[in-house]
This record gives structure tokens, C-alpha cells and sequence, in this order.
């Protein structure tokens, strides 16, 4: 199988409509073979909405992966200093964490593990969720699309009438970008026509 043996950490942080989505991917990645390990952000780790409740979200990811998720800083540091991942992403990863990871800010375990990973120069993969992508994250997106060893899912507009500023990034390309993202390349187009 195509992922046999790749160990990546999949974050998760409070996009909550997008959860489900990216949930089904982390399945898709385990049946391929790959060892992954749930990270996952304050608000996943306690909030209730109206998309799921937290203590669910936390369930599936213990059955699909077989592990507690990785939710504290003190738990994210060791990330880097044990090489634990081949790859991590981020999926989906909302606005607060795309402004704070590109103006160096680790205040969440999800920044903690993506700071500690980069210590290696490994790769990280962003699959953006965030209704300012083009409003005042603009300058943090370009940050990070010109920075070494992150990656992006490509993403596009999806609701570019309603809400002209939001981006998201297509999830069933979350696969193939870490498999490029793997050999230090940038899955190609970047942007996308976004279609549900």
C-alpha cells in the first residue's frame, strides 16, 4: 500500500464543519497502511457545536487510529525531539492557526507539534479551512506558501458570493499532497475551483 509505514501526525483544529470530512481522510490514510497519530486543538479537544460533540470527535479518532490523541503542549513538544512523524498535517487548519503559525506563535498543542516538527525539516501540510483567507490571513497564507518545508492542499473559493474572503482547502487531496510533500515537492495546481 501506498502509505505502508509512513508514521504522520494529522492535526485537528476548530474548523468544526470541516471535522467529519477530514476525519474520513484519516481513515482513508490508516486502511492505506499508514501509522497515524490524532493532535488536536483546545477547542476539538472541549467544544460542543452544533457540527459534533468534542468527546465524539474523540472517540472516532481512538477507533480509526487506535490512540488518545496527542491535546497538551507538555504532550506536542517531544513531537520533534523523537522524529515521530514523516509528515504532519494540519486538517483542517482554521485562520488563528494559519496567523499564528506563520508569525511564529505556539500557544496551542497543534503549533507545538507543527513547531517541533519543523525542527527537523520535515514536512508539514496545511489544509486550510478559514473565512478570511483572502481578507487579513492574505499576508499569512503567502507566508507560509513561500516557506520551506510546508505544503499546501490545494484550495479555492467556496462560497466566493456569500463569503468572498473564505477558502478551503479540497480534502480528498490531502492524500496525494503528503505523498508529495514526502519527496519536497508542492502538489500542483495550488488553486483550485472549489466544488462540493
Amino acid at each position: 500500500m501506498q502509505f505502508d509505514g509512513l508514521k504522520i501526525g494529522f492535526a485537528i483544529t476548530g474548523s468544526h464543519c470541516t471535522i467529519q470530512e477530514v476525519i474520513k481522510v484519516m481513515k482513508h490514510l490508516v486502511d492505506q497502511g499508514a501509522d497515524v497519530t490524532p493532535i488536536i486543538s483546545y477547542s476539538v479537544e472541549s467544544m460542543d457545536t452544533r457540527f459534533g460533540k468534542a468527546e465524539d470527535w474523540k472517540q472516532q479518532l481512538r477507533e480509526i487510529t487506535n490512540r488518545e490523541s496527542i491535546h497538551t503542549i507538555p504532550d506536542a513538544e517531544p513531537v520533534g525531539p523523537k522524529k515521530m512523524f514523516d509528515c504532519l498535517v494540519i486538517a483542517p487548519c482554521t485562520g488563528n492557526t494559519l496567523a499564528k503559525l506563520a508569525n511564529g506563535i505556539t500557544d496551542t498543542p497543534v503549533l507545538m507539534a507543527s513547531k517541533s516538527h519543523l525542527r527537523n525539516q520535515s514536512p508539514l501540510v496545511l489544509a486550510i479551512s478559514t473565512n478570511d483567507g483572502l481578507g487579513l490571513n492574505a499576508r499569512n497564507l503567502g507566508t507560509l506558501l513561500i516557506t520551506k518545508n510546508i505544503y499546501l492542499v490545494p484550495f479555492g473559493q467556496d462560497n466566493p458570493q456569500v463569503k468572498a474572503n473564505s477558502l478551503v482547502a479540497h480534502m480528498d487531496k490531502v492524500p496525494e499532497t503528503i505523498l508529495m510533500a514526502c519527496a519536497g515537492k508542492q502538489i500542483q495546481p495550488v488553486l483550485l475551483d472549489y466544488r462540493k
